[in-house]
């Protein structure tokens, strides 16, 4: 069977334009949609993020639509301003070649002008359900004699509760329309909604086996909590990356992590619902075009988008629900090209993370930050097993210096700093026996160290101090010697006093915590 874009019968215009942009053949959802809503069929289409589901849909809907007619003929609507803008930029390389208006209508922009901007006649509309609700509520934009209705993302246009504002604006359709739902999931409620207004609908369903690009790898490091922000710089430090998408479950923490990777000498931006339209237009554009190297985002805010060959994406939180997990890695790894995800799991979360990866079908592996690299865990081993990573820092089995922000259980440095300690313990000794300086308290009147040294003239407080009408050091440690040794010998007394009676686990406590030096 052909399916070359020449098959769907497109116009001369689109086809040039396809071929400019070097898009050579269509993809799968691609090739089951658009003969489907040429053919005047309802559609709803599940397909992973990154597959092509834009020109899916616009395609067919710059076929349809008559250029001389000065009415709206065709709606597309985005659960989130950044996914209708995403829209916009895409229908406007297209419609410019039909000869083809193309109206945003997003919230957070000004309604006069977008109100004056409707007197140029649009033939296609590209908005939030919100903002287009208000105009038809206003009065100023009648969908009366509109062919097809289009909902991207749909999944999320429920989820966002903008169901009311969406049958509001179906109701205000004609009947004779053709309706799709496009979305990486089919959730209940959508199916539902598609029982309701489509009439004989074609279900597209495509690699329903394979939710996430099979040219994504999915890793996790382990890290606590407080550490996740000293992990996730250490992990750009070590791959760099052209540009990384990092995401929040919460926008609590967006703006603090944005200062702090500022601080840090990283170029970062945030994207989050809170922030007014034109803030997160300019984050946008300057992340598109590379003046941004970190963008911090939450799941609504970056839904849909499409950043050109995105590197790599990182889960500051473990997703909580699967889809959320898709949706955040269809971010990378688009139209085939590779990609990384990477989620930073609390201990707590590794569990569930795993769970999460196998009702996916994606393969999950360990990584740890070690020695500015990010490891294999196989290979971390047989560092460890060496004793050494070549850059002075020890390690042994999965033990991580605490240092590092990286420990499995909290963050000790453990058997990694033990050989280290001894080490200079070891070199302690040898220099105090070198210099003939006793390790021992001062016995029989005070012989240690402070006798020898006042007796070389050499002590460090050899000579007293005037203004402080302190005796030299040596003269104090001979004075002061016995007196040390009379103090021992009533505090043996008094724990002996004390001792009295007492069970034994109480005597090892005490003779534990007056042998420990003071």
């Amino acid at each position: 069977m052909d399916t070359s874009w020449k098959s769907f019968g497109l116009r001369a215009a689109l086809l040039d334009k396809l071929e400019e942009k070097e898009i050579r053949q269509p993809t799968p959802v691609q090739a089951k949609a658009i003969p489907a809503l040429l053919g005047g069929r309802d559609v709803y289409a599940r397909s992973q993020t990154g597959t092509g589901k834009t020109l899916a849909f616009l395609l067919p809907i710059l076929e349809r639509i008559d250029p001389d007619r000065s009415e709206v003929q065709a709606i597309v609507l985005a659960p989130t301003q950044e996914l209708a803008m995403q829209i916009v930029r895409v229908a406007e390389i297209y419609a410019e070649a039909c000869g083809i208006r193309v109206q945003q209508l997003i919230g957070g922009a000004a309604v006069k002008r977008q109100i004056e901007r409707l007197r140029l006649k649009p033939q296609l509309v590209i908005g939030t359900p919100g903002r287009v609700n208000e105009l038809m509520k206003l009065r100023k934009l009648k969908l009366n004699r509109v062919s097809f209705v289009v909902v991207d993302e749909a999944d999320q246009m429920f989820e966002l509760g903008s169901t009311a504002e969406l049958e509001a604006i179906l109701g205000s359709v004609g009947d004779d329309r053709r309706l799709a739902f496009f979305s990486a999931t089919l959730p209940a409620a959508m199916e539902r909604l598609a029982g309701r207004w489509m009439a004989d609908p074609e279900r597209i369903d495509v690699a329903q086996a394979e939710r996430v690009a099979a040219s994504i790898k999915h890793v996790y490091i382990v890290s606590d909590v407080r550490d996740k922000f000293e992990s996730a710089k250490k992990l750009i430090h070590a791959l760099k990356p052209s540009s990384a998408l990092i995401f929040h479950n919460d926008t609590d923490q967006i703006a603090h992590w944005e200062s702090r990777f500022g601080f840090e000498g990283f170029s970062a931006g945030s994207l989050y619902g809170d922030a007014d339209k034109l803030k997160r237009s300019q984050t946008l554009d300057r992340f598109r075009d590379g003046r941004c190297e970190l963008l911090l985002a939450t799941d609504v805010a970056a839904r849909g988008i499409d950043i050109h060959a995105l590197p790599l994406v990182v889960n500051v939180d473990a997703p909580d629900e699967a889809e959320r997990y898709v949706h955040r890695a269809g971010r990378t790894g688009r139209m085939g090209r590779a990609g990384l995800v990477v989620t930073l799991a609390a201990p707590r979360e590794v569990a569930p993370l795993v769970k999460l990866a196998k009702k996916l079908g994606i393969e999950l592996e360990e990584r740890v930050l070690f020695g500015g690299k990010l490891l294999p865990l196989d290979e971390f081993r047989r560092r460890g097993a060496g004793g050494s990573n070549g850059s002075g820092q020890a390690a042994s089995g999965r033990s991580i210096p605490a240092r590092s922000g990286l420990s499995r259980s909290g963050g000790a440095a453990g058997e990694a700093d033990r050989p280290a300690r001894r080490a200079v313990g070891e070199a302690g000794s040898s220099l105090r026996r070198g210099a003939g300086i006793s390790s021992r308290p001062p016995q029989n009147g005070g012989t240690g160290a402070g006798a020898d040294a006042s007796a070389s003239g050499t002590g460090r407080g050899a000579t007293a101090n005037p203004r402080a009408g302190k005796p030299a050091a040596g003269v104090s440690a001979a004075a002061t010697g016995g007196a040390k040794a009379d103090k021992k010998s009533k505090a043996a007394r008094e724990r002996a006093r004390k001792d009295k009676g007492a069970p034994k686990w109480l005597k090892a406590k005490r003779e534990d915590r007056d042998d420990k030096p003071q």
